[in-house]
């Protein structure tokens, strides 16, 4: 297959920071990686796995091979009383397969509808949005050794979900470890959508639009239509303002630490999760510091939603990597210094 080189990585990261990779292998089918992996060159070079380029930090010009992923296929592997079993290639977008899905006739995705990425990526991050994560629809997924080129199919227990985390964000600390980062590429997804179909609704934007519509019994494409109408207001497009998503996982607390915030900040926005613990809305944090619409550099944040950071650079000056990750540290430092949280970054740094 060919195997092309010095390539622009600034189409395939949404970020749309410039680099470039050494070289670029297009992985459409699993028998291309195979072949790849049987040149004599493939254990010397380093190669990393590039799936939409949507949750992803470049910080310089991607030494060795990438591996762009773009194997195809949708299709219902099984349909029973119970669900129906649905199978995308990792190479599928996110988005069109959610409206796919429920074009068919399967409703359970709904809720991460216009979340960017792959199908394939989907698994790495965890992805979730609106009270619904990939780990509540994941049934398995089909991988390949990148080391010994053997087909491995996991189920939920052994990608590890957390949140925002898998199995596949950790490097093996030895033999006998499941860390999978750099170890494995996702080339199938299977995702299980029960029956009956029930509608997660206990999310606050949502409830909103209940109430602006009257709607209290949406149905699953309602459900759709609202999340993609909620996102589009919030979040930029990356075809025009290149972003990450979300930039920062939303940090957990105990009860007493949140009381504590509640009684210097009584606005903190926070949800009680089902373990006692509280989930804190990192976006609201970061405003409460006063960066909604502050430029660094050429990196900024995004003034509808201080979650997003955001590029500000121009065709003559690109934002870079470095930037990104400088306008970030300083946000980390300032929440600590605030709240004494420590605020994790969602996206993938290389």
């Amino acid at each position: 297959m060919l195997v092309e080189k010095q390539v622009s990585l600034q189409p395939y990261n949404s970020f749309g920071i410039a680099a470039r990779a050494e070289q670029l292998a297009r992985i459409g089918h699993p028998s291309d990686l195979l072949g790849l992996m049987a040149q004599p060159e493939w254990g010397t070079s380093p190669h990393f796995v590039l799936g939409g380029g949507s949750n992803l930090v470049i910080t310089g010009d991607v030494p060795g091979l990438v591996l762009k992923v773009e194997i195809p296929g949708r299709c219902l592997v099984e349909e029973t009383a119970k669900g129906w079993l649905v199978e995308a290639g990792a190479g599928e977008n996110w988005h069109d397969f959610v409206a796919w899905t429920l074009a068919q006739g399967w409703p359970g995705l709904e809720n991460m509808a216009l979340i960017p990425g792959t199908v394939g990526a989907a698994p790495v991050q965890n992805i979730g949005a609106y009270g619904v994560e990939l780990q509540d629809r994941f049934h398995s997924l089909d991988a390949i050794d990148l080391v010994t080129g053997r087909s491995l199919t996991l189920d939920a227990a052994q990608c590890g979900f957390g949140y925002r985390d898998s199995v596949f964000k950790h490097a093996p600390s030895d033999e006998r470890s499941m860390g999978l980062a750099g170890r494995a590429l996702i080339t199938r997804v299977r995702f299980w959508l029960p029956k009956p179909w029930k509608p997660v609704l206990g999310y606050l934007d949502l409830e909103r639009k209940m109430a602006e519509t009257g709607i209290h019994q949406p149905g699953a494409q309602q459900i759709f239509d609202w999340v993609v109408a909620i996102r589009r207001a919030k979040l930029p497009d990356p075809a025009v303002i290149g972003n990450a998503g979300s930039f920062f996982k939303n940090p957990t607390v105990t009860p007493e630490q949140c009381a504590d915030i509640i009684a210097r900040d009584p606005k903190v926005v926070h949800y009680p999760m089902p373990d006692g613990s509280i989930k804190l809305a990192a976006g609201w944090l970061i405003d409460a510091c006063g960066w909604k619409g502050k430029t660094l550099g050429h990196a900024g944040v995004y003034e509808k939603q201080a979650l997003v950071l955001v590029n500000r650079g121009t065709p003559e000056r690109p934002c870079t990597g470095g930037e990104v990750m400088t306008l970030a540290k300083a946000i980390q430092t300032s929440v600590y210094e605030r709240f004494g949280i420590r605020l994790e970054p969602e996206p993938v740094v290389i």
